[in-house]
């Protein structure tokens, strides 16, 4: 909500100030203005950020050093006593003096700090040292002269206040300034663009968002990303309110209002992350809280009561989404924790024998589940209908961690079920919320090559006494799953050329080498890659989530209706995991949470 007021105001502040110069231009052509430049923005889009990326540093640059010479002109030709505006003893008389409506004014004069909001949109992409003297040194005095000189220039022209930025620009800079501006406003409605994506992104690696089409736009930098759905959505949002309101005091109280409100979120988990994270205390964390807080509650104070002038907007957007952000992760939480009731039991399974009671099929079977443990409930459903799987089956648990990155060492962990007749793995593939998890490079070999250089060190570290004792504690730990932790981490320089370990396994037995274990362990070898050459297909859980009978009138809603309808109409697991349709075997199943 805070961005699309954001790019709306951006464009209806930069386009109106024509209206100085032509006065008789009518509101309308300003709105379809605004519009027709929207439509182009969101149109360019799928071309990427890296395409415009040159201009960021020059336009804004040039924007603050405009509006600061505008500043101190204004400034030395107004009123040159302005500067004592700086001490916060006049802020403090104007509330006594002017009481309530002094307090209910600080919901215009929030606008002044929420409209700097913008440019911490992308500083993700700098370092902290960046930040602080860009913002020490440069975009912070820009905006002390700007906003000073245009309280110079209100202070002799009381009857302007409406358009008192235009108005104070000097008569032979107008246009060229009101170019800049234009251009600024543009840049900063792709940076808040930027920024959406970018948050979506995280949300759906973190179970909290729809699955979406993520499209990385660079390959040299990384973090530059397109999503069609959330573009589109986004603009009609954006023309539904600027045709809607055509007001920019609107917008700039639906604006005023969503920006206080995530600063005072903001101090709020930068309190917990004091306490909790840093370990520095409750003292320092309530003096934080009580320092910054109170400042912001005053503002937000202020900016409620703009509910019904615009306002409003913002409350029904964030609660529309928060509703089916909380939906969509109440709903994938319900259904793992359904996998988890309702998985395969271990003996089970193995009172039916080494081959399960079933047909072991030649192939490479990939299993993907929520599970990172265990046989799911989808396994079940599976063998009970076509009693015959793969004579390698890997189950296969895409995890998406809380850590921005997972480096390709870490990438994937393998482990066995239970005995090595089953033929049977487990694969946890791990995940930053920042990383790219449609992978460009062959996956299948990645993965073969790693449960091979696991059945490798597997056999290596029986042979060793030292060790065996470490597998028999990790193992003690987790007798309980089946699964046994001789864990192997994927290593980065693993690739097609490194599946040598089967022409090994032929030399070794040709040569007659009559070690027991070593032969089983090259036979072992050699059944995977053997399984390897005869297909890989994948096995993926096609759903249908329901709630039960005795369900709450609210929770049949959300289940049946709104995550019903945003599982139908958000990416399908093949898609979003990059699963080849050639080699694709649905299991369809009906979850009652």
């Amino acid at each position: 909500m805070m961005f699309t007021t954001c790019l709306i105001g951006s464009f209806l502040a930069a386009v109106s100030g024509v209206k100085v110069k032509i006065s008789e231009l009518h509101d309308n052509y300003v709105i379809m203005v605004s519009c027709v430049i929207l439509v182009g923005l969101f149109s360019i889009q799928h071309h990427g950020t890296h395409r415009v990326a040159f201009l960021f540093a020059p336009v804004v640059a040039t924007w603050l050093l405009c509006i600061s010479s505008i500043g101190i002109y204004n400034i030395f030709h107004w009123n040159p006593k302005v500067y004592r505006a700086l001490s916060p003893i006049y802020m403090a008389k104007f509330i006594k003096t002017t009481g309530i409506e002094g307090w209910l004014s600080l919901g215009g004069v929030v606008l002044s700090i929420t409209g700097v909001e913008t440019m911490f949109s992308n500083l993700g992409h700098f370092s902290a040292l960046t930040i602080k003297i860009a913002f020490t040194c440069l975009v912070y005095p820009c905006l002390i002269l700007a906003y000073m000189g245009e309280a110079a220039f209100l202070s002799r022209h009381h009857e302007d206040i409406q358009r008192s930025f235009y108005k104070a620009i000097p008569e032979a800079v107008f246009w060229p300034v009101f170019i800049v501006a234009t251009f600024a406003a543009i840049l900063r409605s792709q940076a808040v663009i930027s920024a959406t994506f970018s948050i979506i992104s995280q949300c759906h690696a973190l179970n909290c968002f729809p699955s979406v089409k993520i499209i990385h736009t660079s390959t040299r930098i990384y973090g530059q990303i397109y999503i069609p759905e959330v573009n589109w959505i986004l603009m009609c949002f954006c023309l539904a309110i600027t045709f809607g309101l055509r007001d920019t005091n609107m917008i700039g109280h639906a604006y005023g209002l969503a920006v206080t409100t995530v600063m005072f979120v903001t101090t709020c988990l930068m309190t917990l992350v004091i306490l909790i994270v840093w370990k520095q205390g409750i003292i320092k964390a309530l003096t934080c809280l009580l320092l910054f807080g109170s400042i912001e509650l005053l503002y937000i104070s202020a900016c409620i009561c703009k509910v019904p002038e615009g306002g409003w907007i913002s409350l029904v957007l964030c609660f529309i989404f928060m509703c089916i952000m909380y939906t969509w992760n109440y709903g994938t939480m319900m259904k793992h924790q359904f996998d988890v009731e309702n998985k395969v039991s271990m003996n089970r399974m193995l009172s039916m024998g080494p081959s399960l009671g079933m047909v072991r099929v030649p192939g490479v079977g990939l299993m993907y589940s929520n599970l990172a443990s265990g046989f799911p409930a989808m396994f079940g459903h599976f063998v009970t209908n076509l009693p015959a799987f793969h004579e390698v089956l890997v189950f296969v648990c895409v995890k998406s961690v809380q850590v921005p990155h997972v480096s390709e060492t870490e990438r994937l962990l393998i482990s066995r079920v239970n005995s090595k007749e089953l033929g049977m793995f487990h694969c946890i593939v791990r995940y930053g919320y920042k990383d790219i998890q449609q992978e460009k490079y062959n996956f299948e070999n990645k993965l073969i090559s790693s449960i091979v250089q696991f059945v490798e060190s597997e056999e290596e570290s029986i042979e060793e006494p030292t060790h065996e004792l470490s597998a028999n504690d990790e193992n003690s730990n987790v007798e309980d799953h089946g699964v046994s932790l001789s864990q192997n981490t994927f290593d980065k320089s693993c690739c097609e050329e490194n599946l040598l370990p089967s022409s090994r396994a032929l030399l070794v037995m040709m040569n007659g080498d009559n070690h027991p274990e070593k032969c089983f362990y090259e036979d072992e070898s050699l059944q995977i890659m053997k399984a390897k050459e005869f297909g890989v297909t994948y096995i993926l859980g096609h759903s249908l989530e329901k709630a039960k009978n005795s369900s709450s009138i609210l929770k049949k809603f959300a289940i049946d209706v709104v995550f019903g309808f945003l599982s139908k109409n958000c990416r399908e697991s093949d898609a979003v995991l990059d699963v080849p349709h050639t080699s694709l075997l649905e299991v369809g199943m009906t979850y009652y949470v």
